[in-house]
């Protein structure tokens, strides 16, 4: 059966329908031209895999980019893969790649932005997909493969841990990995930016609106009790190789200074 993707924000739903709830919502937006939709088959039809190694990581992606153009992370442990976050693209080249590499034990996905075709991906490597309780509303097709998980952390194997942060959704998640001088994955939860002294937190991207100073605070608050050297962020080249612990204290510190500002 053919399913509609949205063609704004890339999400799946199990039905069609005449609305995108993700993108009605004021932390994305609809295209003037009113609500577009394609489907998987027609994806594979007009875009390609894009698959690089970056900062040690595979990114996983497609050109011509799709959607929010995101693109998904295979983290690699001792333990097995995980893919982090994801993308509305899917093909064989993409599944054969994983497969070599040795396949999934899990998806863990930072946010509704990223839900896009999940439930493929989960079916497609029989593996199941850790989403914030706090997140469930937005699910555009719900599956069995879907684990919800609740409170502030929740461990995977390979030394991997989901913290959620509450930035720019609820259950806005991000990853640790507590490996050397450890990684942050955190897709745009932390939002990696031109200046790469510092990093971003929003509640809104396209509509420019800042998120709240509490919860940027408690996320820093967070943040600061874990290691981690490089932090990987939401779209090609968004990383941050080195001093990104610092870096995430020191931005937070800055954005409160001007939110605060009286």
């Amino acid at each position: 059966m053919t399913l509609p993707i949205c063609a704004t924000c890339g999400t799946q739903y199990a039905q069609t329908r005449p609305d995108c709830p993700i993108c009605e919502d004021e932390r994305q937006w609809v295209p003037r031209e009113g609500q577009q939709w394609t489907d998987l088959e027609t994806l594979r039809a007009e875009h390609e895999a894009d698959l690089r190694e970056e900062g040690g990581v595979l990114g996983i992606g497609c050109a011509p980019r799709f959607g929010i153009g995101q693109r998904a992370l295979l983290v690699r442990t001792e333990a097995g893969n995980l893919l982090w976050d994801c993308t509305a693209y899917l093909d064989d080249e993409i599944v054969r790649a994983i497969t070599d590499l040795g396949g999934l034990t899990g998806i863990a996905i930072s946010h509704p932005h990223y839900y896009t075709t999940m439930v493929e991906w989960a079916r497609a490597f029989d593996v199941p997909v850790h989403l914030h309780e706090s997140d469930r509303q937005w699910v555009g097709r719900p599956d069995p493969a879907l684990h919800y998980w609740s409170g502030t952390t929740h461990e995977l194997p390979g030394g991997l841990t989901l913290i959620n942060l509450g930035v720019h959704f609820a259950g806005g998640t991000v990853l640790h990995r507590a490996d050397g001088a450890g990684s942050l994955f955190s897709g745009d939860i932390v939002q990696v930016i031109p200046d790469r002294t510092h990093v971003a937190f929003m509640y809104s991207y396209p509509n420019l609106i800042p998120e709240r100073p509490s919860v940027v605070r408690r996320a820093a608050e967070i943040l600061d009790g874990y290691t981690f050297d490089a932090l990987h962020g939401a779209w090609w080249d968004s990383v941050i190789p080195t001093g990104a612990h610092e870096i995430v204290q020191r931005s937070a510190a800055r954005y409160l200074d001007h939110v605060l500002e009286r």
